[in-house]
């Protein structure tokens, strides 16, 4: 066997084990996936996160784990099988996908100002609808579960939930927030803990406890709350994270040209294989 055959022959058999590892992750993907979909009482329980819209990310992870799979089976085949055909339709697929995020990164950059502005027109708007529909409560508890993990309360302050008609109270003039908005961290009052009823909320202690879905939770503005606007939180995360984010772009892109290289290489050199498998037999 050639050098050239030799060679040919490693990067079949890397491109295969590669691509057998990302079927292998795509089909954990899709078991997760499914598991939230069927059983989101275990899911709740082992994360301890109940108010995300669990069903929207089941089946985007579901589905995300079908088109991972699906890809690397066409690697997988295409190199083990050395079908030009399937090698090809492997690295067409790899060079949109590609494409997709170089296109994706460069409107990110160049409408930032109007990105910015949408994300907000969007956030306000859940703000101001929040809790009107309880049963379409899928952009409040996502934006209940921002609040809660970056410690903010509103997009620009806490005063964007003062206006709120689901809120309001015409009992007290104390203006109220969602527990959310809640820092736990400042303030050990039993009487506020006690409001708390999202069992999600696990860094607020044994006390918080689950009431009906459909209750509102809310405590006062005037109370140990979040001060600093998810606008400016947002930022400083992005900030913090800029450098992992960065890496893991240009990671997933690396990886993508590799297995864009290996494959074009391997197909244009299967001619060459198949005359010499000719002339031995």
């Amino acid at each position: 066997m050639s050098a050239q055959d030799s060679c040919l022959s490693l990067i079949k058999y890397l491109l295969f084990v590669f691509n057998l590892f990302f079927f292998v992750l795509g089909s954990l993907i899709f078991c997760f996936g499914i598991w939230i979909l069927i059983d989101k009482t275990s899911f709740v329980s082992f994360v301890g996160l109940s108010f995300m819209p669990l069903q929207i990310w089941s089946k985007a992870l579901a589905i995300s784990g079908i088109l991972t799979m699906g890809l690397a089976l066409l690697g997988c085949v295409g190199a083990l099988k050395e079908l030009r055909c399937l090698l090809g339709l492997y690295f067409g697929i790899l060079l949109l996908l590609f494409a997709m995020q170089i296109t994706l990164g460069i409107l990110i950059s160049t409408q930032r100002t109007r990105l910015e502005r949408r994300v907000k027109d969007i956030v306000m708007e859940t703000i101001q609808r929040y809790h009107a529909h309880p049963e379409e409560s899928a952009a409040e508890e996502s934006w209940d579960y921002v609040q809660f993990q970056l410690r903010c309360c509103g997009w620009n302050s806490p005063r964007d939930w003062f206006s709120v008609p689901s809120l309001s109270s015409n009992d007290s003039e104390v203006h109220r927030v969602p527990c959310s908005c809640y820092n736990s961290s400042a303030s050990n009052d039993s009487a506020i803990f006690e409001k708390l009823s999202f069992p999600q909320f696990s860094r607020l202690g044994p006390l918080a406890r689950p009431r009906h879905s459909t209750d509102l939770c809310l405590v006062p503005a005037n109370s140990d709350i979040y001060s600093e606007g998810c606008a400016r939180s947002l930022q400083k995360w992005l900030h913090n994270n800029l450098i992992s984010i960065v890496g893991i772009c240009l990671g997933v892109g690396l990886l993508e040209l590799s297995f864009m290289t290996l494959s074009i290489f391997l197909c244009r050199n299967l001619d060459q294989v198949y005359d010499r498998l000719a002339r031995y037999l």
